[in-house]
């Protein structure tokens, strides 16, 4: 089919996304939405502007939007931005990185089921740590953009996560290893479907607490 990806920069969007085209899906864009509100309900918000260069990296037309981020009222500006999406490029259905949030997946569905497209969840309820094991496997090089659980700190933030770090987090009592429970936020910063990788030459980390900082991208560009 031809999808569009609802992309959000992040390790499962781009995943779902690489893993629908190995199942010989055709992507004919990216939906980007931007959420004012930092605790969205349904939006990642991170590092979400960097979405425009991965996208030239990857020479996907890429359709981005805004929502003030209120409850429910969100769910109205992702529905209009995908009716302007398809508007301009023709797709059949829609892919989500959805793991386990039925919060998310219901709401996505209920949205394409009135627009009479179908939504693909790649990844919905894979294992964690065997989605975490994969992107390693398959060279996806990742990041985080925040962190907010008891056993993380700072440190964690602009590092590419490595096997190492993927033994650590899988031992950390209170840390989901995927970052379900918003333990951490991710961006790929490379991996198989990018021409150039994301490199960051600068950034600021807003540290409200010893286990909770969130880092703001300043400047990056393609190498």
């Amino acid at each position: 089919m031809k999808l569009a990806t609802l992309f959000t920069g992040g390790k499962d969007s781009t995943y779902a996304m690489y893993l629908a085209q190995k199942q010989g899906h055709e992507i004919t864009c990216l939906i980007t939405i931007q959420s004012e509100n930092p605790d969205s309900y349904m939006f990642h918000t991170p590092a979400i502007e960097v979405t425009e260069l991965q996208a030239e990296s990857m020479n996907m037309p890429h359709i981005l939007g805004s929502t003030e981020g209120e409850k429910e009222k969100e769910l109205v500006d992702l529905k209009e931005l995908i009716i302007a999406a398809k508007s301009k490029f023709e797709f059949e259905g829609v892919i989500t990185g959805a793991l386990f949030s039925e919060y998310q997946s219901s709401r996505i569905q209920t949205i394409c089921d009135s627009l009479n497209l179908k939504c693909i969840n790649p990844l919905w309820h894979k294992k964690q740590e065997d989605e975490m094991q994969e992107l390693l496997d398959k060279k996806f090089d990742i990041i985080f953009t925040s962190i907010a659980a008891e056993g993380l700190d700072k440190s964690w933030l602009n590092r590419i996560i490595t096997q190492d770090d993927l033994e650590t987090l899988k031992g950390k009592v209170m840390v989901n290893v995927a970052g379900e429970g918003g333990e951490f936020e991710s961006l790929v910063v490379d991996c198989p479907l990018f021409e150039k990788k994301i490199v960051i030459e600068e950034f600021e980390i807003n540290e409200e607490s010893e286990n909770t900082a969130r880092m703001i991208i300043t400047k990056a560009r393609l190498e």
